[in-house]
């Protein structure tokens, strides 16, 4: 199959067209700085012609809640409307656990945005929802640091390896449509400020953790089901202590 990857130049899409490509299928890794821009509509449709399947799996460069509302709504209407008239045959799209339960939180809420517009469209579509990434625990720590303190909440989460993101994300994209959303998530729930702690230590990082039950998150206030998945999610191979392992030797 030919199948277009936007935001195929970053963690997910790079890796995810090299499965594709491992597959024998012909993939086109779309982005901005390739010059296939779906917010402008530059280079997309001729981008899309002769595609069977898109994968979305493009992030705004803000996170602003203006900003990345806007991203999503004009990138999701543009490139819906691209494939319509292309002729695609299969939406796949990328989401976050529980993006509908965290309204506090302008990003999910743009993504649930995202998610309505794929859903109110006429093509067959599967939307596969991940907890956050081992590979995003540098950002969390980063973003809940004063000082040499890092202020976080012991809410449970339940976090996978990038590559299992995409190895899901493979197989969703060569199957039958799903008209409909599914989880994946790791193997293992943890408390957040005890995983960043160990993740820090890991690292010999220096900053302490402190345990703040009303910390908030990206903005949001946590409880034991915001980063966890539901029932019977799909769950990645690649557990943290393993993850750990791979990033020391890459290093």
């Amino acid at each position: 199959m030919k199948i277009v990857v936007i935001g195929g130049t970053g963690l997910i899409g790079t890796k995810l067209a090299n499965n594709l490509r491992q597959l024998g299928h012909e993939v086109v890794a779309a982005s901005p700085r390739l010059g296939i821009n779906t917010i402008t509509g530059e280079g997309l449709a001729e981008a899309l012609v002769g595609a069977q399947v898109v994968v979305d799996v493009a992030n705004s460069p803000s996170f602003e809640d203006k900003a990345v509302l806007e991203f999503f709504e004009t990138s999701g209407r543009n490139l819906l409307a691209a494939e319509a008239a292309a002729g695609v045959g299969h939406h796949v799209a990328l989401s976050v656990v529980n993006a509908d339960r965290l309204p506090d939180s302008g990003y999910m809420r743009a993504k649930v945005a995202q998610e309505k517009l794929i859903e109110d469209s006429k093509i067959p579509y599967s939307i596969l929802r991940a907890t956050q990434f081992f590979e995003f625990l540098s950002g969390i720590a980063q973003s809940s640091t004063d000082g040499q303190t890092v202020r976080l909440s012991p809410a449970l989460i339940q976090p996978i390896a990038s590559d299992d993101v995409a190895a899901a994300l493979t197989k969703i994209t060569v199957g039958e449509p799903l008209n409909s959303t599914i989880e994946v998530a790791g193997p293992e729930k943890f408390r957040l400020d005890e995983l960043v702690q160990r993740f820090l230590s890991a690292n010999n990082d220096t900053p302490k953790v402190v345990t703040d039950i009303h910390a908030r998150y990206f903005g949001i206030e946590l409880n034991d089901r915001s980063l966890t998945p539901g029932d019977n999610p799909r769950i990645g191979a690649t557990n943290f202590a393993q993850w750990l392992g791979h990033e020391a030797k890459a290093a």
